[in-house]
């Protein structure tokens, strides 16, 4: 029996900034597990350990091999959609979509970190499949289907082993009447089944709806209004609520962990769609409720503690720095659509550096193009490296990135043009790109910075030492890189370039360290 722990904790929502959408999770024990979207980005789908919900600590990644999923020919946006977490006799199963690609599938580990099994595909829906794991050991996938207006919600049952349908998909969900009726759950709880879906988009209109009834494939009774929304709050410093996933934790409560946006000056965020955390009250009549248009899910939130703690916050505070080691990169750090080779990308060939080496593609190319990033997740905040790179040819580059997509980035690196070496700053807005190039004499090691105040994004180097005057060149809007202006699923991702030509790879770009700082308010 679940005995409840006394007290109150306050904590700071987002409970994951940055690019994280999407988010599933489970209790196992007294571990919670989830995961979120990643769209083209590798590894794909990462997985986080928590022991109160608002602590994360990633532990991995479900997809890692180009086995599982490869996603080389995949557009920004593309590729890996609204991952499921759910657990059941000891295997962990996580199931997605893999868009323009192999459609839906899942995959199963006995270990959250790893590794994870090549996938098994599954026939029938669109996007964001489910899956339920019934009492009388039957097992149903819930996927959306239809498009835009005529999106519903179709479910079937499936041999868990092979994924062999075991029945045909029949419609047992349409929603209320708004688009995209998406992103299904169906749980069982205390003897009732609730089928609950996102519903109007993922932008102002998001919400989350929900019915009930006494059979896995209803009739649902819809409960008549939205168990999250925040599209009645037009100040409200959280935007775009849904996508849902309830869980309950070791003391019995139950909690939602749901995606949202920060808009900045309301011209959305460059973070993109984030992991939110609250504490779900259930009504005397039996219907879990969050936040319709009330503003109980809030920045700073208090709630039910689940372990014994002081009051903390969640996300970055410190600078983190990450100095190269042959060890490998770290688990926050990703690539566009692969893992580069060692041709591209090296830990050993220098000591205590990243080593890249460009391809024929660039940032604007697509495919697999080389780019070592990490989620971006402050608004005001600055990154810094110090790189090495002569370039050989006419157009090599190497440098640092702010990416939204193949079509939004900036960018400032080191590039030949015209027989000159110097720092090319490269402005791409919707696909319509800019360059300014700025000759250097020296052949030294170049220090590269990114700084953003929330509004701008400023670009700076310096060819001096630690405390050298930074030479700026100049700032470019915020606003260009969010998903309400680009029409992208993700959010801006931090990292360092190297782009070749089509005669071949670049020269070696040798990067020292990669630092990512927090700013604050008066810097």
């Amino acid at each position: 029996m679940a005995h409840a722990l006394t007290g109150k904790i306050t904590y700071r929502n987002p409970v994951l900034p940055g690019f994280y959408p999407d988010p599933s999770a489970v209790r196992v024990g007294e571990d919670y597990y989830m995961v979120t979207s990643t769209f083209e980005y590798f590894p794909g789908v990462p997985v986080f350990r928590s022991k109160d919900l608002i602590h994360w600590e990633q532990i991995g990644h479900v997809l890692t091999r180009e086995s599982q999923v490869n996603l080389r020919s995949r557009n920004s946006s593309e590729g890996i959609y609204a991952p499921t977490l759910r657990y059941n006799n000891g295997v962990f199963y996580m199931i997605t979509t893999d868009v323009y690609g192999i459609g839906n599938f899942y995959v199963t580990a006995t270990d959250p970190a790893g590794p994870w099994s090549d996938p098994i595909r599954i026939p029938y829906g669109n996007i964001d499949p489910s899956l339920f794991f019934d009492d009388d050991g039957k097992v149903y996938v819930s996927a959306q289907a239809g498009f835009g207006e005529t999106s519903h919600i179709i479910q079937y049952e499936i041999d868990i082993l092979t994924g062999e349908a075991l029945s045909e998909p029949v419609v047992v969900f349409e929603g209320d009447e708004g688009p995209w009726v998406e992103g299904p759950h169906l749980y069982k709880i205390n003897g009732l089944y609730y089928m609950m879906t996102a519903s109007g988009g993922t932008g102002p209109m998001h919400r989350e709806i929900i019915g009930r009834g006494t059979s896995p494939y209803g009739p649902f009774e819809m409960l008549p209004h939205p168990i999250l929304t925040h599209n009645g709050l037009k100040d409200h410093p959280i935007q775009y609520t849904g996508h849902v996933e309830l869980l309950d934790d070791v003391h019995g409560r139950w909690w939602a962990l749901f995606l949202g946006v920060r808009p900045q000056g309301g011209k959305g965020s460059v973070l993109g769609r984030e992991t939110f955390l609250a504490p779900v009250r259930w009504s005397e009549d039996g219907w879990p409720m969050i936040d319709n248009n009330e503003g109980h899910a809030a920045m700073v939130m208090e709630g039910p503690a689940i372990r014994e703690s002081k009051a903390f916050a969640a996300g970055l505070d410190n600078p983190l720095t990450t100095k190269f080691t042959s060890e490998g990169l770290g688990l926050e750090w990703m690539h566009n659509r692969v893992i580069p080779g060692q041709e591209e990308l090296s830990l050993t060939e220098r000591e205590g550096c990243l080593r890249l080496r460009g391809n024929a593609n660039g940032l604007r190319d697509g495919g697999a193009h080389v780019f070592v990033c990490r989620r971006q997740q402050h608004h005001r905040m600055s990154i810094e490296t110090r790189l090495s790179f002569a370039p050989g040819r006419e157009g090599e580059q190497a440098g640092i990135a702010a990416r939204l997509s193949d079509k939004s980035y900036y960018s400032v690196g080191i590039t030949k043009k015209d027989g000159q070496t110097g720092i090319l700053v490269t402005a791409m807005a919707q696909g319509s790109g800019t360059e300014a190039f700025t000759p250097i004499k020296e052949q030294v090691p170049v220090r590269l910075s990114i700084r953003s105040d929330g509004k701008e994004y400023e670009l700076l180097y310096t060819l001096g030492g630690a405390s050298a005057e930074w030479v700026s060149l100049g700032a470019l809007p915020a606003e260009a890189l969010t998903p309400d202006v680009d029409g992208a699923f993700t959010g801006v991702c931090l990292g360092m370039y190297a782009a070749g030509t089509k005669e071949g790879h670049s020269a070696p770009a040798y990067y020292d360290y990669f630092e990512y700082r927090p700013r604050a308010a008066n810097e």
